[in-house]
């Protein structure tokens, strides 16, 4: 079958042949419409994962999925074949999404596609649209009135700003462009491009006495902590680049979270139920055939993407 792999750690990806998998145990075959592009996927390809999972090699890219059920393995109930279905794979070992067919653990985080969208619309969900979710459960977000969201322009920040604003928080969106009339239609009621305007001052004067929390999906330790000053006394930072040092922020009396997505059925499912309610909407911005895929992770890899770039097949 035609993928999108990697020959090695590191290397370049090449639209290639390679087998195509066979469902086991409790396996379901997907045969992939489109797939989503994350960070995610070229971090795996450079070895984030070495030393938790095994590679195996050439290395299918890609772990978001939209398609339907081809084949199902002896013991998978869940599903039938026919089913469209959507979600999250990550295991280099059994190869990735940028594919014409992926297998995927019937346990795992799989569940029935948004019936009001099509697949290259679902495609863009799962990694993004959980880490948002997710995001706002850890952090308890609900509780609180105003939230920065630092790198807000791409999948997970519009994700989340749409899923904050619902919640009725007052969204400020940190973008590295020209993004307010987008950003505004996803419910952010500030947008600040923080390469015209320094982000600190802004956010100093809409909030003298700081925000109530602070999502940060950019920065690194230095400018975490930059941001996380702008954080009000018993409110919440959270960063999901692993930049937050929990114990300096409680001694400065603000809750510090460093995000790591747990991937589910069951949030893929509230997120199809968001979609199909006209609640959530999906920021699709690109579309691109299974060739051109190495050329878009590039692009993804020299950073300032908006919303998500989808692969179909």
């Amino acid at each position: 079958m035609r993928a999108v792999a990697v020959k090695e750690l590191g290397a370049g990806p090449e639209v290639t042949d390679v087998v195509r998998p066979e469902p086991v145990g409790n396996e379901v075959l997907v045969r992939v419409e489109a797939a989503g592009l994350n960070p995610l996927d070229w971090r795996i390809a450079d070895g984030m994962l070495k030393g938790t999972r095994a590679y195996t090699f050439p290395m299918t890219m890609g772990v978001d999925f939209a398609g339907y059920v081809e084949d199902t393995g002896p013991d998978a109930r869940r599903f039938r074949i026919g089913d469209p279905v959507y979600g999250q794979v990550v295991d280099p070992g059994r190869g990735g999404t940028y594919a014409e067919y992926v297998v995927v653990p019937d346990d795992g985080a799989i569940a029935p596609s948004p019936s009001s969208v099509p697949h290259d619309v679902s495609a863009g969900v799962p990694t993004a649209g959980m880490t948002a979710r997710g995001i706002v459960g850890a952090a308890a977000l609900r509780e609180y009135e105003s939230v920065l969201v630092v790198g807000a322009a791409g999948g997970v920040g519009t994700f989340l700003t749409q899923l904050a604003a619902a919640h009725g928080l007052r969204v400020v969106a940190a973008t590295h462009g020209n993004d307010q009339r987008r950003m505004g239609t996803f419910g952010a009621a500030l947008t600040v491009n923080s390469r015209e305007h320094p982000l600190t001052e802004r956010v100093r004067d809409e909030y003298p006495g700081g925000v109530d929390a602070l999502v940060d999906l950019a920065s690194g330790p230095e400018e975490f902590a930059a941001h996380a000053r702008l954080v009000r006394n018993g409110g919440v930072a959270v960063s999901t680049r692993f930049a937050a040092d929990p114990e300096a922020l409680y001694a400065a009396g603000v809750e510090g979270i460093n995000f790591s997505l747990d991937a589910s059925a069951e949030l893929l499912d509230a997120l199809a139920r968001e979609i199909d309610s006209g609640a959530l909407i999906v920021p699709v911005e690109a579309r691109v055939p299974l060739d051109e895929a190495p050329d878009a992770v590039a692009r993804n890899r020299s950073g300032g993407a908006r919303g998500k770039t989808v692969i179909t097949l």
